[in-house]
């Protein structure tokens, strides 16, 4: 089977060594089905240990489901999420959230993939009022779609601007890790510690196989999870080995290596890329770098390299591109493309 490498997704890298080597070690004997079982006490508490000692945790299949689970947990169906336009929720899971969760999207413009309570003011209107449908969540994802990270501090700004509104801030971060290595932070600050509500906690994008999280803090945990996540097609029979792919990721600094090799190949490329005079649409704050090229130069490129381009025909010929670097992106990966450039 022909191998190559690119730079389309960090999904399209393969599996971690160490999480394959917990996913084997999972494979020994027989163990209780769908969460009942040693390996999934363990990887809770790893995350708990990363995020908030307190938080509920669930285990899923995928982003997407960790969104709808996490949201569908906290809503009700004449309640709405505000999120970015350019949020996955609101682009690429295909309405699932909608469909699924039962909750409407109310997507707001930003020039960098950020929301921002001045941002989100306007569309806090209708509270109150049985014609209107009823704000619920402020949802951001960190990394944002455009490769910008929020601190903090900003998590701290729109949590306080939620709960002022009784509302609740959701956190996609199927990216997180490449956003904690990219704000010098811990998961934890950018999670329980910021006033996170609810988080959707990524593995996949890091080395997992398969996986991520649905973790509520605070006033949002409710047994209403366990329901949700099974009607929503999220609860594995064979958990464990889900489990032990947290285990690997989570209670050690795996997901801070592999997050951290991303991040710093993206750094790179960003720069190689500049060095050829081409122009960098965003601040390259984790491991996701936008870029301009000409239209006549892309095909020939991505035949090569495997990526995408994300907003086509622009002015003067000119088209954006994404390029996403890797828990096992190489600088001779990364020089590759640059001399290709």
């Amino acid at each position: 089977m022909e191998s190559w490498r690119g730079f389309g997704s960090d999904n399209h890298a393969g599996i971690h060594p160490e999480v394959l080597s917990a996913i084997v070690e999972a494979n020994e004997g027989h163990a209780h089905p769908y969460g009942d079982d040693p390996w999934t006490a363990r990887a809770t508490r790893a995350v708990r240990a990363q995020v908030g000692d307190e938080a509920q945790v669930a285990f899923v299949f995928n982003g997407t489901g960790a969104n709808v689970a996490g949201l569908a947990a906290v809503c009700r169906p004449w309640e709405s999420v505000i999120c970015a336009e350019s949020a996955h929720i609101m682009t690429d899971e295909c309405g699932a959230p909608e469909h699924i969760a039962g909750v409407k999207l109310i997507p707001v413009a930003t020039p960098d993939g950020k929301l921002t309570p001045e941002l989100i003011k306007p569309a806090l209107t209708g509270f109150g009022s049985e014609h209107h449908i009823q704000p619920k969540v402020i949802s951001v994802s960190n990394v944002t779609e455009l490769g910008t990270v929020y601190t903090a501090r900003e998590l701290q700004m729109l949590a306080e601007l939620a709960h002022s509104k009784k509302m609740l801030l959701h956190v996609d971060g199927a990216r997180i890790a490449n956003a904690a290595v990219g704000a010098g932070s811990s998961l934890r600050a950018l999670s329980g510690d910021s006033g996170v509500d609810v988080l959707s906690l990524g593995g996949t994008k890091n080395g997992m196989l398969a996986g991520e999280a649905v973790v509520l803090f605070g006033a949002a945990r409710t047994d209403d999870l366990a329901y949700v996540r099974k009607q929503s097609g999220q609860l594995a029979s064979k958990m464990r080995f889900i489990s032990a792919q947290f285990v690997a990721m989570y209670e050690g600094d795996l997901w801070r290596r592999a997050a951290t090799n991303a991040n710093l190949m993206a750094t790179r490329l960003a720069e190689g890329a500049q060095a050829k005079t081409i122009d960098i649409a965003f601040p390259v704050q984790a491991n996701e770098v936008f870029a301009l090229l000409a239209d006549d130069s892309i095909q020939a490129l991505q035949d090569r390299f495997h990526f995408y381009a994300w907003e086509e025909g622009l002015a003067h010929q000119h088209s954006l591109v994404r390029w996403v670097t890797s828990w096992d992106t190489t600088s001779v990966d990364v020089d590759e493309l640059v001399r290709a450039l």
